[in-house]
Parts: C-alpha cells; sequence; structure tokens
C-alpha cells in the first residue's frame, strides 16, 4: 500500500447513544427540547446584553461571549445528531466530520479559557474594587477574548491536521454519537502516537491550566469574602460566584473524564455519557445559572419587554 496521507475511507457511521429505535424516539425529543432551551436560553442572553447599555460591562461582555460560544457548539453535532436519530441514517462524509471536529475543538477550548477570564473577572470586582474599572479595561477584556478565540484556533487546527494525516482504511464505524478526536483514532489503521501526544499536552494546558486559575482566583476570593463585615455583602459575593463555580465544576469534571480516560471500548461508551453533559447539559444550563439568580438581568429583561418599541 503506497503511505499517502489521505483517508481510503469516504464517510463514517456515527452509532449514536443507542441503537434500540424505541430509545431513539424518545432521545430525539428529550434532545430535541434540550435544544430548543440550549437555543432560546443563549439568544436571550446575548440580545439582552447587546440591548441594554447597563450590561456592557466586563462581567457581561465574558457573559455574551459565553453565550455565543455555548450556543454555537452546540449547534455544531446537535442537529445532525437529532436528524439521525428520527431518520436512522447515521452517516457522515470523511470532510463534514472533519469540519464538525474543527469547529467543535474550536469551540470547547473557547469555553475553557472564556471560563478562565470569568474567574478573573470575578477575582478583580471583589478583591480589587476600587481598581476594577482601571484593570478591567475594555482594552484587556478584548486582549483576553481574542486570545482565547486565538489559542481554540490554533488548537483545533493542529487537532484537525493530526487526525487528516491519518489513514482510516476499512473500519468506518465511530463510536459517539458526533466525530470526536478519541474514537476516531480507534478507526486508524496507522500510528497514532502522536495525535495522542498532542491530545495529552493540549488537554494538560486547556484543562489544568484554566482550573488552577480558577481555583487560585476563588481562593482569594473566599479569602475576600470571609473578611466581609456585612452578611447582605457575602451573600451577594457567593451569589455572584456560585454560577460560575457550579459550571466551570460541570463542564472541566465532564471534558476530564472524557479526555484523560484510555480509549478502550468501555470507557467509549462511558465517555459518551460524559459528553453528553459538557455538550448538551452544560449550554443549557448556563443561561439558568446566569439569569434566573442575576437581578441586573431581570432589571434588564423588565427595561427591554417595557419599550413600547419591543
Amino acid at each position: 500500500m503506497d503511505s499517502v496521507n489521505i483517508s481510503l475511507v469516504t464517510e463514517f457511521v456515527l452509532v449514536g447513544l443507542t441503537d434500540q429505535p424505541h430509545l431513539q424516539i424518545l432521545l430525539f425529543f428529550v434532545f430535541l427540547a434540550m435544544y430548543l432551551v440550549t437555543v432560546l436560553g443563549n439568544l436571550f442572553l446575548i440580545i439582552l446584553t447587546v440591548l441594554n447599555s447597563h450590561l456592557h460591562t466586563p462581567m457581561y461582555f465574558f457573559l455574551f461571549n459565553l453565550a455565543f460560544v455555548d450556543l454555537c457548539y452546540s449547534s455544531v453535532f446537535t442537529p445532525q445528531m437529532l436528524m439521525n436519530l428520527i431518520t436512522r441514517k447515521n452517516t457522515i462524509s470523511y470532510m463534514e466530520c472533519m469540519t464538525q471536529l474543527y469547529f467543535f475543538c474550536f469551540f470547547v477550548i473557547s469555553e475553557c479559557y472564556v471560563l478562565t477570564s470569568m474567574a478573573y473577572d470575578r477575582y478583580v470586582a471583589i478583591c480589587n474594587p476600587l481598581l476594577y474599572n482601571l484593570v478591567m479595561s475594555s482594552k484587556l477584556c478584548l486582549k483576553l477574548m481574542l486570545g482565547s478565540y486565538f489559542i481554540a484556533f490554533s488548537e483545533s487546527v493542529a487537532h484537525t491536521i493530526c487526525i487528516m494525516r491519518l489513514t482510516f482504511c476499512k473500519a468506518n464505524t465511530i463510536n459517539h454519537y458526533f466525530c470526536d478526536i478519541p474514537p476516531l483514532l480507534q478507526l486508524s489503521c496507522t500510528t497514532t502516537y502522536i495525535n495522542k501526544l498532542v491530545i495529552f499536552v493540549a488537554s494538560s494546558i486547556n484543562i489544568i491550566v484554566p482550573i488552577s486559575t480558577i481555583f487560585i482566583s476563588y481562593g482569594f476570593i473566599l479569602s475576600n469574602i470571609f473578611h466581609i463585615s456585612s452578611s447582605e455583602g457575602r451573600s451577594k459575593a457567593f451569589s455572584t460566584c456560585s454560577s460560575h463555580i457550579i459550571a466551570a465544576f460541570l463542564f472541566f469534571g465532564s471534558g476530564a473524564f472524557m479526555y484523560f480516560k484510555p480509549s478502550s471500548g468501555g470507557s467509549m461508551n462511558e465517555g459518551k455519557i460524559s459528553s453528553v453533559f459538557y455538550t448538551n447539559v452544560i449550554p443549557m444550563i448556563n443561561p439558568l445559572l446566569y439569569s434566573l439568580r442575576n437581578k441586573d438581568i431581570k432589571v434588564a429583561l423588565r427595561k427591554t419587554l417595557s419599550k413600547k418599541n419591543f
């Protein structure tokens, strides 16, 4: 066989979450409802942030980007997954698979650093409130987001190129509901050492560095909160941070479970369940976490609805 860097497989078959017809119909309606809540919830935050000038602050700038990323990466594969559940035609072309892989990596990695930026923003707001407007300038916020997207772009290109250099001979059944890296590696008939090394290094950076930053930030925040004399002030600070802590814990926890486990057949079945959390559940609950307990969002909603031209 000539050693060429092209795939002999022209399309892949996605196993999905289950192959039982009665469960597929049930899953279709469950994931359809989740996707509708995800789209409406994140669009709600995006539109509300744009329309209300008092939300044009660093905190809501990051929240706007989080909602945008959640909306985009849940839309990378969910519509096709819903179509596959209802039509039971689980095929995806090679190029569509690579495109899906690239955009999925891009938005997931972006979320890692958006969450990290939000933790830093909360640290400055609570620990250095007098310097907040000076430190969290528009220029710094823009640099943090552009840096997040640049890292995501670079790593997504690296992951996609590493996968495209592999040769897929006969096996084309992906044990997943979308094109992710670990199940694709199982299908390769060439060595995947470089790919696994890139995954380990990138995953370590994208999980350990943000988590460390978030833990350190909230360590200082908690220390500062305990020194607040007013119980109302402590309650407000805890309320501001609790939503972000929950979102970060669920996102990084499920991601670490997926990418740091050995990619055996059994672990891939467990990994699919873990993937549901950071691909479907997290984008759905983020707008709920950040809006239901947020007084500014509620005020902005009332103002927007009260406008006559709305």
